[in-house]
């Protein structure tokens, strides 16, 4: 492809994507495909075509053969998972990261790319209201950023330079909330600590890990000759975006000689509103913290900010130094490759950097504050329509509820729960994520796409008041 080949077909591929963000915005398609496993697999070839095919041949097969399996979260009424917006400014500065082709090993290497990502992280650190103690760098996703603290942990508590888990005389214990992410358990693995020394601590009725229990857990560990090496705070939880006591969590972390690594992947972009701080106050006291702009704050996948009070702990863990990557910058300038895993690095900080101008601060959080008055509106809702029930804190933009019909509980309102959110889904009216909590089965309605304004999530209450309520009706005989 020539550049003006690459002109017209850019044009076409761009006005492409704006008539596919048309028609989501409308809310007409469906949220979910009904796509079958193997349907897509089945209608491509299955060897590779011996000569080139035209351009449109290829845009053709994109309509015809993958939209029909493509899931569309950035539709209006999609309320799963979490919100992954791909605001179109960081689309087109996606596609400009990859027409510079820019590859960040060394400063050298990509003076650009180093230099915006040191401004774009911090600014977004003085939009969450955070110190100057802080640096920060970008990852693919919070599970490699938080398997990079998990590390820096390790060899913290060990106090080795790179001697790793060989080095060590007592086997590292990591302690987190039984409702975090499961890459954090994932993470604990992949730095080797065993899945005999992880430790998920009980929560309390407001679905927060209890210090009480940590600090048992603790104790127990060092009783038996275990070395507590790091805990991590969960400020939104996965389940019910649910906050632990960060403040408390990191005066037994400082007690102990700990690592304490702050998990903010979703609910980190709401910081950006002073009024929502409180959830993560104790913050400063942290070793760590990860956040991720591709969800909720609008930066297209991939874009995980990690951020640190001690960068030299982390270059000391993650640098390596062969002769071929050593310029005549090093020493007066930030080398990303040792901040985290990759060698490489793609330039992740246009995304940002493009959010941040096109949008302004104002616009991100008046954005975030229509989502959490939204899921407000709806908790309220929910909560004085029996046998409706919220079982979460309602604290930014997640509800989670349960339709709870007299006489029916235990197994049967499990199979209940899980009947009227599947016929949702399927239907492709609206997607929606469920969930457990204390053993039992609700549904979680992540509030937050672009998109949704509040007549969205008006139709929502009524799709499932109608579906959960249609479910129990009588049944003709």
């Amino acid at each position: 492809m020539t550049p003006e080949e690459f002109r017209r077909a850019g044009h076409a591929l761009i006005d492409w994507i704006a008539d596919y963000r048309t028609k989501m915005n409308a809310g007409d398609a469906r949220v979910m495909p009904d796509a079958v496993p193997g349907q897509i697999r089945a209608a491509l070839p299955t060897s590779p075509p011996v000569s080139g095919e035209p351009f449109a041949e290829i845009v053709r097969d994109v309509e015809h053969i993958v939209m029909p399996g493509c899931f569309h979260w950035q539709h209006p009424r999609f309320y799963g998972f979490f919100p992954s917006n791909a605001t179109l400014v960081t689309v087109l500065a996606d596609l400009l990261s990859s027409g510079l082709g820019q590859l960040g090993v060394t400063w050298q290497s990509g003076p650009a790319l180093t230099e915006v990502e040191e401004v774009a992280t911090d600014w977004l650190r003085q939009m969450l209201g955070l110190s100057s103690a802080w640096q920060g760098t970008i990852h693919d996703t919070a599970s490699t950023a938080s398997l990079v603290a998990l590390i820096s942990a390790r060899e913290r508590s060990l106090a080795q330079g790179g001697g790793g888990l060989q080095a060590a005389r007592e086997p590292l214990t990591v302690y987190y909330s039984e409702q975090s992410n499961s890459s954090i358990e994932k993470a604990a693995l992949l730095a080797g600590i065993g899945r005999d020394n992880i430790r998920p601590i009980a929560t309390d009725e407001k679905h927060s890990l209890r210090v009480d229990l940590l600090k048992e857990a603790i104790e127990a560990d060092r009783a038996v000759g275990r070395r507590p090496c790091a805990m991590v705070a969960a400020t939104g939880t996965t389940p019910t975006a649910s906050f632990d006591p960060v403040a408390p969590m990191a005066a037994l972390a400082k007690q102990n000689g700990m690592w304490l690594h702050v998990d903010a992947a979703m609910a980190g972009s709401g910081m950006i509103c002073p009024e929502l701080r409180r959830h993560w106050e104790g913050v400063e006291s942290a070793d760590s913290l990860v956040l991720n702009p591709h969800k909720w704050l609008g930066a297209a996948f991939d874009c995980s900010c990690y951020y640190v009070r001690d960068p030299q702990h982390l270059v000391r863990v993650m640098s390596s130094n062969p002769s071929y990557l050593q310029t005549t910058a090093d020493g007066t300038v930030k080398n990303y490759r040792d901040w985290g895993i990759p060698l490489g690095r793609r330039f992740r900080a246009l995304k940002l950097w493009f959010l941040i101008r096109e949008q302004g601060v104002e616009g991100l959080q008046r954005r975030l504050r229509r989502d959490v008055e939204n899921a407000r509106w709806l908790a309220a809702e929910v909560s004085r329509t029996p046998p409706w029930k919220v079982v979460n804190q309602v604290e930014l933009q997640t509800v989670c509820v349960r339709h709870e019909p007299a006489g029916l509980e235990g197994d049967a309102l499990d199979r209940h729960t899980l009947g009227w959110v599947n016929r949702i889904n399927r239907s492709g009216r609206a997607y929606l994520t469920s969930g457990q909590v204390k053993g039992r089965w609700m549904v979680r309605i992540s509030i937050g796409a672009e998109a949704t304004e509040r007549r969205h999530v008006e139709e929502l209450w009524a799709l499932i008041r109608a579906e959960a309520e249609a479910s129990r009706a009588p049944r003709e005989p």
